[in-house]
C-alpha cells in the first residue's frame, strides 16, 4: 500500500469542504495542486456533490502521486493524477472551472505561488475560481502567537518556505488578472481564500465569518 497519512488532513478536511461545496458545478473539472497524499481529494470525491464533477490531482513528488492513485482508487471521477509544478508554465491541462491549492502557498518557495497564481488567470473559465487555504499574516488581524510560531519553523526547515502576507498575495494575484473576492476565516488560525478573473467578479475581498 502507498498510501501517505497527513494527520492536519482529518482536522481540517470537514471545515474546507463546508467552504468548497457550494462553488461546485456539476459537471465542472476542477484541479487540486500540491494535492499531497491525495486524502484531502479523495474525501471530498466521496461526497454526494463531489462525485457530480470531475477531479484532477497533482503533485510533483513521485510518492505524492502513487499516494494519490492509492487514495482516490475507485473514484472514477478522478483522473490519474500529474506532475505539475508550479513554477513550470504548461501544467498539461486545459481550460478549468476551478483550482485548489491547500496548504501549498507557505510549503513552497514564493516563486511557485507566483507560478499558481499566472497559470490559474490562464486557464481558469471566465466564472471559475482559485481556492487557496492555509495560515497568512493579515495586516487587518492581529497575529496569532501559533502562526509565528508556525513561520520559524517553516523557515527553519526551508528558508524559502514561510507564511505568507495576504495582502503581498493579493497584490501579485491582481497583476495577473485574479481578485480576491471571498475571505474566510477557519480553525486554526488558518483562511480559506478564493480568487477569480477578473471578469467573474469585483476586485475587492468580502470577508465571511
Amino acid at each position: 500500500m502507498s498510501r501517505l497519512y497527513f494527520p492536519a488532513t482529518e482536522r481540517n478536511r470537514e471545515s474546507i469542504w463546508k467552504v468548497l461545496r457550494p462553488w461546485l458545478r456539476s459537471g465542472g473539472r476542477y484541479l487540486e495542486v500540491a494535492s499531497g497524499s491525495g486524502e484531502h481529494l479523495a474525501y471530498f470525491a466521496r461526497q454526494p456533490e463531489g462525485q457530480e464533477v470531475h477531479w484532477i490531482p497533482s503533485d510533483p513528488q513521485p510518492e505524492h502521486r502513487l499516494s494519490i492513485a492509492d487514495w482516490c482508487q475507485g473514484l472514477t471521477q478522478v483522473a490519474p493524477p500529474l506532475a505539475i509544478d508550479c513554477r513550470q508554465p504548461d501544467w498539461g491541462v486545459e481550460r478549468l472551472d476551478g483550482i485548489l491549492a491547500i496548504n501549498m502557498v507557505h510549503i513552497a518557495p514564493w516563486p511557485a505561488t507566483l507560478g499558481l497564481l499566472a497559470t490559474a488567470a490562464r486557464l481558469l473559465n471566465p466564472q471559475g475560481w482559485l481556492f487557496l487555504y492555509g495560515a497568512y499574516f493579515c495586516d487587518d488581524v492581529e497575529t496569532a502567537p501559533s502562526n509565528l510560531a508556525f513561520d520559524q519553523s517553516l523557515r527553519h526547515q526551508n528558508p524559502e518556505w514561510g507564511v505568507r502576507r495576504l495582502e503581498d498575495l493579493t497584490q501579485a494575484a491582481l497583476e495577473v488578472g485574479l481578485a480576491l473576492v471571498q475571505r474566510v476565516a477557519m480553525p486554526a488560525n488558518n483562511l480559506s481564500l478564493r480568487l477569480v478573473p477578473f471578469a467573474a467578479g469585483r476586485t475587492q475581498a468580502q470577508t465571511s465569518e
